[in-house]
């Protein structure tokens, strides 16, 4: 029988549970981004893909950012993920760049010193060759016949 009173011939109707889980999602991450020149403002971005946490982190470290990243642990618990270090990741960066820089210079200072060898070496051989005789003297003790 059916508590319904306009129609009691029906069965009553079955309300059922939702198939999906319905606990609290705790798969959140939260980056923060503290920049030296505004300590007291950081950027807080929270998100609940990883790769986009990754991502997000990458970027700010990019701009010079000190970074954490913090992984939800439920209940309004947090845990530190990973940190990145801005400042000493560009100061990397930018002291490996001036590496290669200087060592591209030297590279091309090289090759422009051997190009100058080749081309005095080229003019020193397209010269006809200075009698000598082994003390040094320039011109010869006789000369040919056809030579003179």
């Amino acid at each position: 029988m059916n508590r319904n009173k306009k129609h009691p011939e029906r069965t009553a109707h079955r309300r059922r549970a939702k198939a999906t889980d319905r606990t609290k999602n705790t798969n959140g991450f939260r980056i923060t981004g503290s920049w030296d020149d505004r300590p007291d403002r950081p950027a807080v971005k929270p998100t609940s893909d990883r790769k986009a946490a990754r991502r997000i982190a990458r970027s700010m470290a990019d701009q010079g950012a000190y970074v954490i990243v913090e992984e939800h642990q439920g209940y309004g618990h947090w845990s530190t993920w990973f940190e990145v270090n801005g400042p000493a990741q560009l100061a990397a960066r930018r002291a490996a760049e001036a590496e290669a820089r200087a060592r591209a210079e030297a590279q091309r200072r090289a090759a422009e010193q051997a190009e100058r060898d080749r081309d005095a070496l080229a003019r020193m051989m397209v010269r006809p060759p200075v009698a000598r005789e082994q003390c040094g003297r320039r011109e010869a003790r006789h000369v040919t016949g056809a030579q003179r």
